[in-house]
């Protein structure tokens, strides 16, 4: 059974710094993808950023683009979001996913095994 378990999010000032942790337990599909989603109240599900075997080996939303460092630990099936500069409009629950097969990184409907989420909150 996978789970998928994430910790770190809360509450910042804008300008602040979050560091967002995900530990993935009876995960063996280590050669697909893992990422970052979330989702702000009233609106759909976005991918964030992703980390993955071969090529870029990453994919970050052009909206966090030079603020969002996505790491992944293939050993440890840990995936870390350090998030800078943050803004507003980057409040919403974050949510840790992994997937079982190949598919585009972006897009929600890769993922099979999601986690509970965790609140980010930015003030102005």
């Amino acid at each position: 059974q996978v789970q998928l378990v994430e910790s770190g999010g809360g509450s910042v000032q804008a300008g602040g710094s979050l560091r967002l942790s995900c530990v993935a337990s009876g995960y063996g599909y280590s050669g697909n993808s893992m990422g970052w989603f979330r989702q702000a109240p009233g609106q759909e599900r976005e991918a964030v950023a992703a980390a993955f075997p071969g090529g870029p080996g990453v994919y970050y939303a052009d909206s966090v683009k030079g603020r969002f460092t996505i790491s992944r630990d293939y050993a440890k099936n840990t995936l870390d979001l350090e998030m800078n500069n943050l803004k507003p409009d980057d409040t919403a629950m974050y949510y840790c996913a992994a997937a079982r097969h190949y598919g585009p990184v972006a897009e929600a409907q890769t993922y099979a095994f999601w986690g509970q989420g965790t609140q980010v909150t930015v003030s102005s």
